[in-house]
């Protein structure tokens, strides 16, 4: 785009090429002739889109994750999941430490987690994917009884 700056019309259909998706979209909806110039097109799309940056969480964050007295096992490995995924540059011992911290002490789970050493948090969702395998088949023996 830096070869073709000094035409806007120009700049502003090549700029229109690179949306994808939501952004196209919105790019079709700007009423005709609102936009004079790339400096303009420039300044309604970064206050469209600026709000909609995702804010980088510390790993720290993931303390504040916990399971749901009533929620199950499965919503709360989703739920961290998804929040770890959120993380930016963590080791590995923190996000393990906040998954077992947010869960509740009376728990089977729980209590296996803490008896592990050197736990990694892939180790901790197998051994919570393991759980949820058992009380799946403990509801299914439940069924068929």
């Amino acid at each position: 785009m830096v070869l073709y700056q000094n035409n806007d019309a120009l700049m502003c259909k090549i700029f229109a090429t690179i949306l994808q998706d939501e952004e196209q979209d919105w790019f079709h909806t700007l009423p005709p002739l609102s936009i004079h110039s790339f400096d303009d097109l420039s300044l309604v799309f970064s206050k469209e889109y600026s709000s909609y940056r995702s804010i980088k969480k510390k790993s720290n964050h993931l303390f504040n994750v916990k399971k749901n007295p009533k929620g199950s096992l499965c919503d709360y490995v989703k739920r961290f999941k998804v929040e770890n995924v959120m993380i930016v540059e963590c080791d590995n011992l923190i996000p393990s430490a906040a998954f077992q911290k947010g869960l509740p002490a009376n728990l089977l789970l729980f209590r296996e987690l803490i008896m592990k050493d050197d736990l990694t948090l892939a180790n901790s969702f197998a051994l919570a994917e393991k759980h949820l395998l058992w009380d799946e088949a403990r509801r299914v023996d439940k069924v068929l009884e």
